[in-house]
């Protein structure tokens, strides 16, 4: 028996990453047999051993058209392993095509700008990928060195003669970024109702397969960064980049997942010889994470291509390396075995694909928090995305009849298979769709729309606590002014962070947005040119001066659609005198 061991001896040496190939036969090779399955690894063509979650669950399942969350992660973690990243240096898509295909079928491709043009190219089997890398060379420089680390991140020149300009053209570019909101509002101003306008923002605004293949590609080419020191382990993204509510251009999240090695938890023989490990041991899991993203982030500084601006933030509550992957374009944060985050993300994609209207109403109101800077990407006292997101369940929890099941009714249809405890916590509910039995609710989506405007209105946060969980108001355990029960960590509010004045904007915008929503004016087509119409129903909700301006209107034309509004905006005129005085 032969066997073959490929791992790098990167102890406190600056040398470049080296690797040490072991071959024997004997007593020695059968004992180390299950060794050689770990250590075995070919960049782009290994087989992860590590199977975990994701198989536990039947990777194959679709019900009604929808695969579940694990069948989804699985197919493009493969898709991902048979493709390549290439800048393109080359203009004639004609003669690139030639060139990759001569080493197998290329099932997809696609082109986009990302300080230059790359090229996504999957193959429709690994051994067309490591035929291209047996092909590619070390660039040679005489002003630069290069540290020789092989990835599949690679680079086309077009030696000889340039493309001519008729080879150029038809090229076409994959969009990886959302349009700018004076483009959306101009797009939502040319439809023929708001339920067209919510569908289309949604549409403009949620990630292409094309960002999605992208995004699990760069999880992949940093697991090749990282496999020499785990064999096993792999690295997936969660958050926005999963669960079905990310926007073009948000940042990529991902965790080392390290919990799915062979040989965790492994039965002991009652008596005998048994054979185990030497590992390193630290004071606590926290300071193995500390000391593991710590080794990752100096090999990603060091040895990752195109992975720039490496921060190490190990001293946050969530250790974290963070870096800019130029050839994507994408803002990353590695974590590492941060699976109450997956099981979340988990939780959310079903969530999404239960109801259309679900996404549908999350994008809308994400958008428009954004337009009024109720959200920000810098960190502070602002809403963020999550919390926003679970206000919009809690919101579709509570209609009559309910439109999504509350978490608690998720777990109760959990299966033994769907069991999960992740650190003491409670993570189960049913990954089954057909399992679940959804009540019938027509509301439109722009029913939804106003109906959320009103609910949080004259939501009472002062007392109240949001809980999926449960999918009712519970009193709030702790001094704060917003409260949002984290789903499975049940100690944690996931809105603490926000302060008193961001709560009252978002409490003051949803109550003039819901006042703008009843006005003749603003609620329908205002007609005109199709291609200069005016803003009006959603379009306008985004228009941050038309938010602003409100004030001064209503005082001129205090004229609101029901009594009940016109309480709520003249004792938000009280509360505004009190303060001043």
């Amino acid at each position: 028996m032969r066997c073959s061991a490929s791992f790098v001896a990167a102890m406190a040496s600056s040398l470049a990453v080296c690797r040490l190939h072991m071959r024997g036969r004997g007593s020695l090779a059968k004992c180390l047999r299950k060794v050689d399955t770990f250590l075995h690894r070919s960049i782009g063509t290994n087989v992860v051993a590590a199977e975990g979650e994701a198989l536990r669950k039947d990777e194959t399942e679709e019900t009604n058209g929808r695969k579940s969350f694990y069948a989804v992660l699985a197919e493009r973690q493969e898709q991902a392993e048979r493709s390549v990243l290439i800048s393109c240096q080359s203009r004639s898509e004609k003669k690139f095509l030639k060139f990759i295909s001569k080493h197998g079928d290329v099932k997809k491709y696609f082109f986009y700008e990302s300080y230059g043009v790359y090229a996504v190219v999957e193959f429709a089997n690994r051994e067309s990928v490591a035929s291209l890398l047996e092909e590619a060379v070390i660039p040679n420089s005489s002003h630069e060195s290069s540290v020789p680390f092989k990835s599949r991140l690679l680079t086309v020149r077009n030696i000889g003669s340039a493309d001519s300009t008729s080879q150029q053209s038809g090229q076409q570019y994959q969009p990886q970024t959302s349009i700018p909101i004076n483009e959306l509002i101009k797009k939502l101003s040319r439809e023929k109702s708001i339920d067209q306008q919510i569908n289309t923002l949604t549409d403009v605004y949620q990630l292409t397969d094309e960002n999605s293949r992208l995004r699990f590609l760069v999880c992949s080419l940093l697991k090749d960064v990282v496999a020499p020191y785990f064999p096993e382990c792999t690295v997936k993204p969660f958050g926005s980049s999963v669960n079905g509510f990310g926007k073009l251009g948000c940042d990529l999240d991902m965790f080392l997942d390290l919990d799915d090695i062979s040989g965790r938890n492994a039965k002991m023989p009652k008596s005998g010889l048994s054979l185990e490990f030497q590992m390193k041991r630290a004071n606590s899991e926290r300071a193995v994470t500390q000391s593991i993203l710590s080794v990752i982030g100096g090999c990603v500084d060091q040895f990752g291509p195109g992975c720039v601006g490496v921060q190490k933030i190990l001293n946050a509550r969530c250790p974290l390396v963070r870096f800019a992957h130029q050839p994507s374009g994408f803002q990353c944060d590695l974590t590492a075995n941060n699976r109450v985050a997956m099981k979340s993300s988990e939780l959310l994609y079903l969530y999404g694909e239960l109801d259309p209207r679900v996404r549908s109403l999350v994008f809308t109101v994400r958008c428009w928090a954004r337009a009024h800077s109720v959200t920000s990407s810098i960190p502070g006292a602002w809403i963020t995305n999550f919390s926003l997101t679970v206000m919009v369940l809690f919101f579709l929890q509570k209609r009559s009849p309910p439109i999504i099941p509350t978490l608690d009714q998720l777990r109760d249809l959990a299966g033994p298979a769907d069991k999960c405890v992740i650190e003491g916590n409670d993570c189960t509910f049913v990954s089954d769709f057909s399992k679940i039995q959804l009540q019938t609710n027509t509301e439109t989506l722009e029913q939804l729309l106003y109906e959320f405007f009103e609910f949080y209105s004259t939501f009472t946060f002062s007392t109240m606590s949001i809980n999926i969980r449960k999918g009712k108001e519970q009193n709030k355990p702790e001094v704060g002014p917003l409260h949002i029960q984290n789903p499975f960590e049940l100690s944690l509010n996931i809105s603490k962070n926000v302060n008193a004045t961001q709560l009252g904007r978002f409490v003051a915008l949803c109550q003039e947005s819901l006042w703008l929503l009843q006005q003749s004016d603003t609620s329908i087509p205002r007609g005109g040119d199709e291609k200069v119409a005016s803003p009006w129903g959603l379009a306008t909700l985004l228009l941050a001066p038309q938010i602003a301006g409100l004030k001064s209107q209503k005082k001129r034309r205090p004229e609101p659609a029901s009594e009940r509004l016109k309480t709520l905006l003249e004792s938000l005129t009280i509360n505004s005198q009190q303060k001043k005085s």
